[in-house]
């Protein structure tokens, strides 16, 4: 297995950090040059892990920005962090996404009756060992549920990380009912409720919240990775003001967007200069307490 490590740029909680990926050295984009498929035959995977378990900051990859560093999100100039919603603790898991799949907004979905949102797909990992941003795990695919996010599916695939103590008896959704109990109704409600401190309505899902099985999510992970390969290739045009993707990439040789290290676009990326972290603002620590009449 290569090794990926991340590159640190500037401090967290700043507007300037990001956090680029490095294959033995070379960065790489999360994005596009990280394969899906860990071990394809034993159906393994490798994922991005963007927001560490317990953490608040809304750190993703850059569709936009070249070879894709993980960055925060930013709303009105401000970074975001979500809302401890009680009794919940930032994100409830390792929180990331798939490498080489993207949810095509131009694609409606049959069965949720709505597009997909542009991102690469979101990924939840379950296990016990608390990741860090950048990190690639490698993980399984246990089920799947879909968040309607602002009339978008926005799927959010449940996993575990193969090298878990669980991982052996953790093969489908209802094994995670059986030896985590109440971790999937967490999960629903966690993404139902989580905008509300900031103002925002109640998420909505389809199937009624639902958490499909294996079958149906490995469906859809290989749904998403041919959206992706259209996408990298050019048959799905990336720089329509709708999409704004980047698909710079360094593997990909049959892509558009295939540079060579030699590129000045390549050459160009800085390097590693890892501050400590700035301060966060105090309010990001408060516990929200959402009762059933707000939802």
């Amino acid at each position: 297995m290569s090794q990926y490590t991340p590159r640190l740029i500037g401090a967290a909680n700043t507007l300037e950090h990001r956090v680029y990926i490095e294959q033995n050295g070379s960065v790489v984009s999360p994005f596009h040059d990280i394969p899906l498929f860990a071990d394809q035959n034993h159906g393994i995977f490798n994922m991005i892990v963007e927001v560490p378990r317990w953490t608040n900051a809304k750190m993703e990859i850059s569709k936009e920005e070249p070879f894709n560093p993980i960055k925060q999100d930013i709303k009105r100039g401000k970074l975001r962090y979500v809302r401890n919603c009680f009794p919940h603790h930032g994100y409830i898991w390792n929180y990331g996404a798939f490498p080489q799949t993207w949810e095509d907004p131009s694609q409606l979905h049959a069965e949720t009756k709505a597009k997909g949102d542009n991102d690469p797909l979101d990924v939840c990992e379950i296990g016990e060992q608390v990741g860090y941003v950048g990190q690639v795990k490698q993980v399984k695919v246990l089920g799947i549920m879909a968040l309607l996010d602002e009339g978008e599916t926005d799927w959010k695939v449940i996993v575990v990380d193969v090298l878990d103590p669980l991982a052996s008896k953790l093969n489908d959704i209802e094994d995670v009912e059986r030896h985590l109990p109440g971790l999937i109704r967490a999960t629903n409600e966690w993404f139902r409720i989580y905008k509300i401190p900031d103002g925002k309505p109640e998420n909505t899902f389809a199937f009624s919240g639902e958490a499909k099985n294996k079958k149906y999510a490995m469906e859809i992970v290989h749904e998403c990775h041919e959206s992706w390969r259209r996408l990298i290739t050019g048959e799905s045009p990336a720089t329509t003001p709708t999409y704004d993707l980047s698909i710079r990439n360094i593997t990909i040789q049959n892509s558009p967007g295939f540079v060579r290290r030699d590129d000045p676009s390549y050459t160009s990326i800085p390097p590693a200069s890892g501050k400590p972290p700035g301060p966060i603002e105090p309010s990001v620590s408060k516990w929200f307490y959402i009762s059933s009449a707000q939802v």
